[in-house]
């Protein structure tokens, strides 16, 4: 090439570079990856260096800073803990081109998408909106079909009796309320899940006494690493806890020490007498034969099962068929989980460790999964991703940061808010809502409201010397609460023996006209009295929780 056109060429590079803003490409690079959960010393690591999931992170952060005016992104919330996915969420909302997704986590689909192309039955459809949006059109459509109507009519009056015994359990608790909306909003969409394949429960375990398990001045980690430095923690029956933190703040620790699969450096582990744990990670996906089909499989876990029984069981989980007799081998990701998950629940456990359960699962199967959980009476420890999971089925958020573990007091948005805090180097140490450090199961007790102003420091044993003074002196409002939770509990089951009549469709055919108006009148006078004596336990239980804090 001529010098002097070479010349004339080489001159125009710096303004093509800066018109496609090529000198800020280190400081997007960073940005980008920072969102996504990289730290400041991995930047300049080698690629090889990570992991398989933290690839997939580069792969997704090549595909964002990449110029574009069209984005394809399949389930790109793998292997993302919440913080990262917010943070992606956040990116794509001020993404200027279009975006096409694939994605089962239906939080990350309502803050992201404006349209929802549904594909069933060879058939795409398009509704405008977001996922909710879909939801709600859908059992609208689906609520007008007679031949499904009755089928629907049972599942709401399921969600709708489940919601109320859950409310008359509920405390005061931020989450514990996010829960109740939660699930109405899920009794609303009910009806656009009728037809799903999948169609599970969770077995009555084996009751046993609290606490279910408990940790004393727990010091874990790996080699030279410590994870959670000094947690005193005590799980109890029916608690239903999520885990939060960043990825590697240690909550998967936290999951193997509680399931005795990692021994503490220091401090004591005790268990309830019969205790049977029900430990779902991804790893347990590797454990599954491939060269056995998911009736084998099953069957080599619980051997004097009857066949046909298993079959049929297997059969919730959506293994019918010619899958029932498919190698494992051959099996999607999402099929394998599925099928942990089966094999799992059919052990009983009275303690749920759930590591990622909805990795690899679609929302039909996250749906049923959902419900499960909501109706299993034993205590859960729950880690994931799924925003909506975890809204729907904790009471109580606990939170893993700096080694530490603290109790937070607020509900899945103020976590939400909490994150952004700590991205933009807002907050120091705490999150913005009151987090209390976990203590002995003495400390917890019934009342978990702390004081605000900081007192002297106060020894374990004053501390349970004035718990226990404040417990006896609110012991009469406690078992008045207690009585009406007894009322309420036999009154709701009566209302559910009722509507369990109405709603099957031979009670129509077999009572008289008379008989159910009877029927209808009987569970409209329970009604009202399950209200009166609902409203007098919130009453009592604001009262209780008013005498707590001024003792306190």
């Amino acid at each position: 090439m001529d010098p002097t056109k070479q010349g004339a060429e080489l001159s125009k590079l710096p303004t093509q570079i800066e018109d496609m803003d090529g000198y800020s490409i280190k400081s997007r690079a960073a940005r980008i990856l920072s969102g996504l959960g990289f730290q400041n010393r991995q930047l300049d690591m080698p690629t090889h260096s990570f992991s398989g999931g933290w690839r997939v992170r580069l792969n997704l952060a090549q595909a964002l800073i990449s110029p574009s005016d069209i984005l394809l992104l399949d389930e790109p919330t793998n292997h993302l803990d919440i913080d990262a996915i917010v943070w992606l969420e956040t990116w794509l909302k001020r993404y200027t081109g279009t975006t096409i997704l694939i994605s089962h986590d239906r939080e990350f689909i309502d803050g992201v998408c404006q349209r929802i192309l549904h594909i069933d039955g060879k058939t795409i459809r398009s509704y405008s909106g977001n996922y909710s949006q879909f939801e709600r059109t859908r059992a609208e459509v689906l609520a007008n079909e007679q031949a499904v109507y009755e089928k629907q009519q049972r599942q709401v009056q399921h969600m709708e009796s489940y919601i109320r015994r859950f409310r008359a359990q509920a405390t005061k608790a931020r989450q514990a309320q996010s829960r109740i909306k939660a699930l109405e909003k899920m009794q609303l969409i009910a009806p656009a899940h009728v037809n799903s394949q999948f169609r599970f429960k969770f077995f009555e375990g084996q009751r046993i006494t609290d606490p279910v398990i408990k940790l004393e001045e727990i010091t874990a980690g790996y080699e030279n690493n410590i994870v959670l430095d000094e947690l005193s923690l005590s799980i109890n029956g029916g608690d239903r806890i999520g885990l939060l933190g960043r990825n590697g703040a240690g909550k998967s620790t936290l999951i193997k020490v509680l399931a005795n699969e990692l021994a503490p450096k220091r401090g004591r582990r005790t268990e309830s007498r019969h205790l049977n744990i029900g430990y779902f990670a991804q790893h347990q996906l590797e454990q599954l034969d491939p060269h056995r089909t998911p009736l084998q499989q099953i069957q080599a876990s619980f051997p004097k099962e009857k066949s046909q029984v298993l079959r049929n069981y297997l059969g919730g989980f959506g293994f019918h068929g010619d899958h029932m007799e498919q190698l494992i081998g051959q099996f999607s990701g999402g099929e394998k989980a599925r099928l942990a998950l089966a094999v799992l629940i059919f052990k009983r456990p009275n303690l749920l460790l759930l590591d990622e359960p909805t990795n690899h699962l679609d929302i039909e199967i996250r749906h049923a999964l959902t419900l499960a959980i909501q109706q299993y009476e034993g205590a859960i420890i729950l880690v994931s991703h799924d925003r909506h999971l975890l809204n729907t089925v904790t009471d109580q958020l606990i939170l893993i940061n700096d080694k530490q573990v603290n109790t937070f007091s607020g509900d899945m948005s103020d976590y939400i808010k909490w994150t952004k805090d700590q991205r933009n180097n807002q907050l120091t140490e705490h999150p913005p809502a009151e987090t209390n450090r976990i203590v002995d199961s003495e400390l917890i007790g019934e009342i978990t409201h702390q004081p605000e102003a900081p007192g002297p420091a106060l020894s374990k044993k004053e501390k349970r010397q004035r718990l226990a003074q404040q417990r006896e002196k609110l012991k009469p409002l406690s078992n008045k609460i207690k009585q009406l939770e007894r009322e309420m509990g036999k009154l709701q089951g009566e209302c559910d023996a009722i509507n369990l009549i109405l709603s099957d469709p031979p009670t129509f055919e077999t009572y008289s006209t008379g008989q159910i108006a009877d029927l209808n009148q009987e569970y409209a006078r329970i009604n009202r009295q399950l209200l009166e004596i609902e409203a007098l336990w919130y009453e009592k239980s604001e009262e209780f929780e008013q005498c707590s804090t001024q003792s306190l």
